[in-house]
């Protein structure tokens, strides 16, 4: 569950720093408070992309860090996945914000913002509008009947995925099986030309190399010859060579050495670079008598190097590449050479695939039917305790016209709110109000399989209010038995069930608003409730009615517990 979450110098937040409880949180608070904002940095903290002006003014930085307590058997082995260390079943992220990046970590080890949103689904549910939204899409339908029975269907539907990405495979291979007679022929002919000539030349690792060094000194080697005939002449011959200067001033040290013993060292180092001047002299020399232009070897030379560069020139930018090129047409002429042997066979894959695909569609159909009936019963029986008095559901199976990863079945949620009306897709009829009560039928009879153990729920209030509130709220209270839950709400119906409340306040300081977030003790707790029943003027009547809100929501707690 979430224990900690931590905003700095986000938005509207100066600096918060909320620990949850288990069971039931509620946050409330004045329009505009920053409710929102916190909803927002949870979600920007799990991986949403996060606005650059989301940065408090006149900061250079933000922070949002949750903290989890999770025994998810699926957490841990996302973790391991990851090869990030999770001691004691705790997991900190957090999301550092500046102007030129972001900095996402997991337990201390740098993350991608996708790793955080491929964690998330795993640490908790957020439902909200847009969540709500979505539950007006069918395709969504089949995800919650497959999560209410996770159990029974994950391993037949990995394995009709693993069946439906090789069907697909053998399928695209097909498919590229189009090539006529007459072309597949003239491709055969190509590629016996371009690997023939390219074994032809046999070629030999780092040649090219080698032959265009060999090339370089042969093309220059009379300027070569010349410079090095300079440098020869300078340095050995003449009177005025280098070897003389040096030999000159050697004698002429020798007989001052009489006179002055440390004129000795000199002399040595003198002797020293006279010997270092006559082996260099010699092995220039040498490399000189041994320059000689060869008129045969460097036409053999030069033709050699024409070859490679002609063959760089159709097949690659080097040998490396000349050679994998070589390879992958021997892999196609193969394949062009046994053309129909490889349809043949594929076109055999392809019928045992669809043979496997179909058996096991139909087994999941089977399962997800006998899935749907409880199911539909629980969301029935849920949508009843929220004030839908008249209400009939029903999930409505059909089949896609293709197959697809997960099977062949298309899921309808239908519903009629009203006695003497025929049920209809969900999309159809269920207004705003109505749509966020369905959505906390289906999360609570999703509560027993689901694997998550934080459900956030944002607005769940919208379009509601009296009895169908109370109602929505002892549905809040059941779900929180079983999960963590944390709500945002504007009806005090809703915050009077609180294990924890919480309160959001926007304030004013130094002409800069700022939100806060706090807990509130029972008394406060009571105060909130009293504002939200009475608005600005809040009477002793008001106080009282509110306690007794306090009074009813403990009883039905400890009656529930």
């Amino acid at each position: 569950m979430l224990i900690n979450l931590h905003v700095k110098n986000l938005a509207l937040i100066e600096e918060t720093n909320i620990d949850f409880t288990s069971h039931l949180n509620i946050l409330t608070g004045e329009t505009g408070a920053g409710k929102s904002i916190l909803i927002g940095s949870i979600q920007s903290a799990l991986g949403s992309k996060i606005p650059k002006d989301m940065i408090r003014h006149g900061c250079d930085s933000a922070l949002i860090e949750l903290v989890f307590d999770t025994h998810s058997d699926v957490v841990r082995q996302k973790m391991e996945e990851y090869d990030i260390p999770c001691e004691d079943g705790q997991i900190i992220i957090s999301r550092r914000i500046t102007n030129s990046r972001v900095i996402n970590k997991i337990n201390d080890c740098s993350v991608t913002a996708a790793r955080l949103r491929e964690l998330s689904p795993h640490l908790l549910d957020l439902s909200g509008q847009h969540e709500n939204q979505l539950l007006l899409r069918t395709q969504n339908h089949l995800k919650i009947l497959d999560n209410f029975d996770r159990a029974s269907l994950s391993k037949i539907k990995q394995k009709t995925g693993e069946y439906f990405r090789r069907y697909q495979t053998i399928k695209r291979k097909l498919a590229e099986q189009t090539i006529g007679e007459e072309e597949r022929l003239r491709e055969i002919e190509f590629l016996k030309f371009e690997i023939q000539e390219i074994e032809g030349a046999a070629l030999k690792k780092g040649e090219d190399e080698e032959l265009e060094e060999r090339y370089q000194k042969i093309a220059h080697s009379k300027d070569i010859l010349s410079a090095c005939s300079s440098v020869y002449e300078k340095t050995s011959d003449g009177s005025s060579s280098a070897q003389d200067i040096i030999g000159s001033s050697i004698r002429t040290l020798s007989e001052m050495v009489k006179y002055d013993d440390s004129i000795k060292e000199f002399l040595i180092q003198l002797s020293s670079l006279d010997g270092l001047l006559n082996d260099f002299n010699r092995e220039l020399s040498e490399y000189i008598s041994s320059m000689d232009f060869d008129e045969k070897i460097f036409a053999e030379t030069e033709e050699r190097l024409e070859q490679i560069n002609r063959l760089k020139s159709r097949y690659g930018s080097s040998l490396e590449e000349i050679e994998a090129y070589r390879n992958k047409a021997k892999e196609r002429l193969y394949h062009l050479l046994h053309f129909e042997e490889e349809t043949q066979e594929l076109k055999k894959q392809e019928k045992e695939l669809l043979s496997l695909l179909d058996a096991e569609c139909e087994t999941l159909t089977k399962l997800r039917k006998k899935a749907a009936k409880p199911l539909q019963s629980f969301i029935t029986e849920a949508l009843r305790e929220l004030n839908f008095l008249d209400v009939r559901f029903e999930i409505r199976f059909s089949e896609t016209e293709h197959y697809t990863a997960e099977g062949k079945d298309a899921v309808c949620f239908m519903i009629s709110t009203n006695p003497g009306i025929e049920v209809r897709p969900l999309h159809e009829i269920a207004s705003g109000g109505e749509l966020s009560r369905i959505m906390l039928a289906i999360k609570s009879a999703l509560a027993e399989e689901e694997q998550v153990e934080t459900l956030i729920f944002d607005e769940i209030d919208a379009g509601i209010s009296g009895r169908t509130a109370q109602k929505v709220s002892e549905r809040l209270l059941d779900i929180s038995g079983k999960r963590q839950v944390i709500a945002i709400t504007h009806l005090p119906q809703i915050a009077a069930m609180a294990d924890s409340h919480y309160l959001i306040e926007k304030t004013s300081e130094a002409n800069a608003a700022i939100s806060r977030i706090y807990p509130l003790s029972e008394e406060e707790s009571v105060e909130e409730l009293a504002r939200m029943l009475g608005g600005a003027e809040i009477t002793s009547t008001v106080l009282e009615n509110a306690r007794e809100m306090k009074s009813l929501a403990s009883r039905l707690r400890k009656e529930r517990s």
